[in-house]
């Protein structure tokens, strides 16, 4: 089956999320942090990480069926 757009963004989004956690909890590091600054758009993409993660275990719950 052919991904999608939207299976895309959401992979690299959880990539990008758990690369920067990684960073975070092994050398006190918050790459998106200093990216996009303490704001409101590093609270975003931390919000869309969490949507695109939820997203990848609905695609892998239903890849099967």
């Amino acid at each position: 089956m052919p991904k999608s757009a939207l299976d895309w963004v959401a992979a690299v989004l959880v990539i990008v999320g758990t690369v920067n956690l990684g960073l975070v909890h092994s050398v006190n590091f918050d790459l998106v942090g200093l990216v996009l600054g303490a704001g409101n758009l590093a609270r975003i993409l931390y919000i869309l990480v969490g949507l695109s993660g939820l997203y990848m275990i609905y695609v892998l719950a239903t890849k099967n069926q």
